[in-house]
Formats: C-alpha cells, sequence, structure tokens
C-alpha cells in the first residue's frame, strides 16, 4: 500500500482514538461528579447514621438488662411454683390417705351395723315369731275345741268326710 493511504488511514485511527479518549474523559469527569455529590450526601447522612447506631446499642443494653431481669423473676416463679406443686401433691397425698381410712373405718361400721340388724332379725324371729305361731296355734285349737262343742250333736257325715279330706 501506499504510504499516503497508510498515513492517512493511521490519520482517522488516532482521530477516532482521540475521539474516545475525549469521551471516555467526559464519563469520567461525570463519574466524579456523581461520586461527589454521593460523597456529599454521606457525609449528611453519617451524624444521623451514627445517632441511630447508638441509639440501638443503647436499646440492646437495656433490652439485655431487661431479659436478665425478666430470668431472674421467671425462674422465681418456676420455683415458687414448683414449691406450691409440691406441697399440693403433699396434701393431695394425705387427704387420699386420710380418705381410705375413713373409708375403711365407714365399711367396718356398715359390716357391723349389718351383722347386728341381721342377729336383731334372728332374735325378733326366733323370740317374738315362733311365740307368736305357737300362741295362734294354741288358739286355733281351743277356737276349733269350741266349735265342735257347741255344736252338741253329732257331726254330720259328709262334713266329717271333707274335714278327713282336707288332711289326706
Amino acid at each position: 500500500m501506499d504510504p499516503n493511504t497508510l498515513l492517512l488511514i493511521m490519520a482517522v485511527f488516532v482521530f477516532v482514538s482521540a475521539v474516545a479518549l475525549s469521551i471516555q474523559a467526559g464519563f469520567l469527569f461525570g463519574i466524579y461528579k456523581a461520586s461527589r455529590g454521593v460523597q456529599l450526601s454521606t457525609e449528611r447522612l453519617v451524624p444521623k447514621v451514627e445517632s441511630l447506631i447508638e441509639t440501638s446499642r443503647l436499646t440492646v443494653d437495656q433490652s439485655r438488662k431487661q431479659i436478665v431481669e425478666i430470668t431472674a423473676k421467671t425462674t422465681d416463679i418456676l420455683d415458687i411454683t414448683r414449691r406450691q406443686l409440691e406441697r399440693v401433691d403433699e396434701v393431695m397425698g394425705d387427704a387420699t390417705v386420710r380418705a381410705r381410712i375413713q373409708l375403711e373405718h365407714a365399711e367396718m361400721v356398715i359390716d357391723d351395723t349389718m351383722n347386728r340388724a341381721h342377729e336383731t332379725v334372728a332374735i325378733v324371729h326366733g323370740g317374738i315369731m315362733k311365740p307368736l305361731r305357737e300362741i295362734q296355734g294354741v288358739a286355733a285349737g281351743l277356737h276349733a275345741a269350741l266349735q265342735y262343742l257347741s255344736r252338741g250333736r253329732r257331726p254330720d257325715p259328709n262334713h266329717v268326710t271333707s274335714d278327713e279330706e282336707m288332711f289326706i
């Protein structure tokens, strides 16, 4: 190729490179301006963020203290509850034992009462009912004798036969 053409091509490429570098320089200047604006905004926010961090730190410290207090109180409450449950368990155990003893006493009293009632019924049956039946038998015999004597005449054979048939 011809040296002039080559020089012309090189000049064009150098010009294109110069334009590209100029555009890059413009972009870099824009980036610098934007980063400077972000830096200024950030510098204005830094005190606010620092105060927020300090407030958060104080809140966390207070929360830790309160959590320690709550944990201690909860532990105390659980200990008291455990002791109360142990007392309730003892009372329930004692009440169960006493109730069992009372039930055994009641059962013994009921058994004794039933035995006495049976003995009383046996005594009444043997001492009162038996003599009453004997008296009733004697009275029935006297009644039959009085009827027989009050008739005064001979008994009717039909009537005697019916009386005998009753006993057969």
